[in-house]
């Protein structure tokens, strides 16, 4: 038990329950939901295992210090106190990012200055090196959260976001964050066990994450790096036990993975970066307009799309393009669950279906909803949705 430490996984909004349910199925224990981040209790081993294998986390931090601060000179004093060598040698490299809520610290980069400076003269003081600054590459990336009187410095152990699965290497003009399209997947209840589909694929995140998803894959097997792996501690040996025995786990599907879109370009980069995911066996990428097909057959189909919102797109005729969206789904796809994520609240009015579900999410920065509309078999169902 003494090996086991405190960690802090960020998330999205609206993502926490998912987040919660993931670390307790890997095997966390303490798990407690936060907002946009979920706390649990592990050790080194389950620290390389959460950054592996959850899809829904965007970043794990591990908490070394907590401390009350009323004025600058508090943070100075607590993070010089920080016996730092434990976890870096006095001529490596770091960084620091900081987050803040407070009257105090009004300015997260100055904030970041302020508690390098501490370290720094720490190392000085005791050894008569400093680390230096290294944003792309450190040694160790160090995180400030202060909220109001609250100050938390955690290890970063993940480095660049966990979104940055290490598939894509083309995308469009809006692509989908991979931890949302995770996210949105699992929050619409997709199991794997019917076909599955994403009418306007982009460059194809929907449809790997939701591959991956099916057969259990682990999202994060192809990252090049984690920041852990810098560390003094780092044990490869642990690591690729960790990582043989993720995959031990994975399943096999027995269902379709389709991808349309009516964009040639979309498609070419669809298909590399499914093909760099090593997914290209499960899923199917066609150039298609959405609006000019059927679904093939009669069995359930699961489909999950991220729709343009006319933010990008100046010429979109927004009224036009969702009322093609109801009219599409009614009258071609039968026995389907849709789900779709737009920020384009006004949009939805014109799809002219009365959706089933209505969950708030955000898409970076934009409130969004992701709706689900039910497209049941038979005409007089479906008639039922249409809005009086």
């Amino acid at each position: 038990m003494d090996n086991n430490f405190k960690m802090v996984a960020k998330t999205l909004f609206g993502f926490e329950d998912l987040l919660a349910k993931e670390l307790t199925q890997l095997g966390a224990m303490e798990v407690e939901k936060g907002v946009r981040n979920v706390s649990f209790v592990g050790d080194k081993g389950f620290m390389y295992k959460a950054n592996l294998g959850l899809r829904t986390a965007i970043k794990i931090l591990k908490p070394i210090k907590s401390f009350r601060v009323v004025k600058e000179q508090d943070l100075y004093d607590n993070v010089k106190n920080i016996k730092w060598e434990k976890y870096l040698k006095s001529n490596g490299s770091l960084a620091v990012d900081a987050t803040v809520h407070s009257t105090v610290f009004t300015h997260s980069l100055y904030t970041a200055l302020k508690t390098k400076d501490a370290i720094v003269d720490r190392f000085r003081a005791n050894t008569g090196e400093r680390p230096n600054v290294d944003l792309r590459f450190p040694d160790i990336k160090i995180n400030v959260h202060i909220d109001r009187q609250r100050c938390t410095i955690s290890l970063d152990t993940s480095g660049e976001s966990l979104h940055q699965r290490g598939y894509k290497t083309a995308t469009n003009i809006a692509p989908i964050n991979e931890v949302l399209a995770a996210g949105l997947i699992l929050l619409s209840g997709w199991d794997g066990q019917t076909d599955f589909m994403d009418p306007m694929c982009g460059s194809g995140t929907v449809l790997a994450e939701a591959a991956m998803i099916a057969c259990n894959i682990p999202p994060n097997l192809m990252r090049k790096e984690f920041a852990f792996e810098r560390w003094e501690d780092w044990d490869v040996n642990l690591f690729e036990k960790i990582e043989e025995s993720l995959l031990k786990k994975t399943r096999d599907f027995h269902y379709k993975i389709l991808g349309y879109d009516k964009s040639p370009s979309a498609v070419t980069k669809a298909k590399e970066n499914i093909k760099n995911a090593h997914l290209d066996e499960f899923i199917h990428i066609q150039h298609e307009d959405f609006f000019k097909t059927q679904k093939a057959g009669t069995d359930k189909l699961h489909m999950v799309f991220n729709p343009p919102y006319g933010e990008r797109l100046e010429n979109l005729n927004v009224e036009e393009f969702y009322g093609d969206i109801g009219t599409t789904l009614k009258h071609g796809y039968p026995n389907t669950n849709a789900w779709l994520i737009t920020s384009n609240l006004e949009a939805l009015k014109f799809v002219g279906l009365r959706p089933s579900r209505k969950i708030k999410l955000y898409n970076a920065k934009l409130e969004a909803r992701f709706v689900k509309y039910e497209m049941y078999e038979g005409s007089k169902k479906a008639k039922k949705q249409i809005r009086d």
